[in-house]
Formats: C-alpha cells, sequence, structure tokens
C-alpha cells in the first residue's frame, strides 16, 4: 500500500461519514393558523443534523389524507449552526373537507423521511 492510501481512505470516510450520517430530517413540532376559510398558516419546526451544501434539510411537505401535497416550503441553505429551526408558510389553502393533514421533513441525500406529525387543523 502506498503512502498516500491511508490519507485517500481518511478523506472517503470522512466524506461518507458527513453525507450520510447526518441523518434524515425530523418534524418536531407544527403551530397552525387559519387565514381565512380554506386558508392557513404553518409554523413548522425542523432538526437535522445539517452537514453543509450536500447534506442539509431542504424542505418541508404538507400532505392531506390521500396523499396529496397540499404545500410546500422549500428551504434554499443549510443551517448547520441552528438547530431546530422554524420557518412558516402561509396562505395554504385547503379543502373544507380536510381535517387532518401531515406535515413531513425533506433533505437533500434522503428525501422524505424521518419523523412527521399528523395535524388537526383548527376550526374543524
Amino acid at each position: 500500500m502506498s503512502k498516500l492510501a491511508p490519507s485517500i481512505l481518511f478523506l472517503i470516510s470522512m466524506f461518507v461519514s458527513t453525507t450520510v450520517w447526518a441523518g434524515e430530517a425530523d418534524i418536531v413540532d407544527v403551530k397552525i393558523t387559519k387565514q381565512g376559510a380554506d386558508t392557513y398558516r404553518f409554523e413548522v419546526t425542523l432538526r437535522h443534523a445539517d452537514t453543509g451544501w450536500k447534506h442539509y434539510a431542504d424542505a418541508f411537505i404538507i400532505v392531506g389524507p390521500s396523499g396529496k401535497q397540499l404545500g410546500k416550503r422549500v428551504l434554499f441553505h443549510p443551517h448547520v449552526n441552528e438547530q431546530s429551526f422554524t420557518r412558516s408558510l402561509s396562505g395554504v389553502k385547503i379543502p373544507t373537507d380536510i381535517v387532518t393533514v401531515t406535515i413531513r421533513a425533506h433533505d437533500s441525500v434522503h428525501e422524505l423521511g424521518g419523523e412527521e406529525i399528523r395535524v388537526k387543523l383548527p376550526d374543524h
């Protein structure tokens, strides 16, 4: 084995561990405010061991009971030193016959996964 091989193996292991071992993104908390007859504001708290641009929580998604996506907030940068963190999404239109929704987290490596939260909409 060359003298360079251990260094290369170390660098590869560091890349793999920081990219894969950050795990999936989790939804920690959700607060919902009714804005109109069928419109809501979601304040969503996420937690993820963001490691930088290659692996970070990049969105949360609001899903109805049938699995249809009702809203999505894209997160445009990593939050390495800000965990957990809360972001909001306003103006989410949800049909009046829907009583509960599920909030799911998305990250740049695992996509959907981690802890999700199912919540009842206010005033239902």
